[in-house]
């Protein structure tokens, strides 16, 4: 991988800020459809969490599960999953479909019809 010296002012996606070589960003998730049951607890868990489940939290007056999670390394493409009550969950807002690099991703991988997957995070901090 190659490393470009120069800086530019690029836009960044809502959600993510510049800090150098790390960047913070938000994760969020709702139910599919209004009325339909809260889970118990919402999780993230990908290469930024070293693969362990962090909690979002829930957000009562919009119904939506959120969190911030900060230092996320920049410049690679990370994996990730939202577990929603333990289970592997669609995640609208991913970069992206991979296929899991190794075992620890495979366990939390979503079903696909082409195979178990995990999300993708593009960290450019260029």
């Amino acid at each position: 991988m190659t490393h470009k010296t120069h800086h530019s002012h690029h836009s960044h996606a809502p959600g993510t800020t510049k800090r150098g070589t790390h960047f913070s960003k938000a994760f969020r998730w709702q139910p599919a459809k209004p009325g339909d049951p809260n889970p118990a607890k919402v999780e993230i868990a990908g290469t930024f969490t070293e693969w362990k489940p962090v909690a979002l939290a829930h957000d009562h007056a919009t119904n939506h599960w959120q969190i911030i999670l900060h230092h996320i390394p920049g410049n690679c493409t990370h994996h990730y999953m939202l577990l929603v009550d333990g289970q592997p969950t669609s995640h609208k807002h991913c970069d992206g479909l991979a296929v899991p690099a190794n075992a620890q991703e495979t366990q939390f991988a979503l079903a696909t019809a082409r195979g178990p997957r995990v999300f993708m995070l593009f960290s450019n901090t260029k």
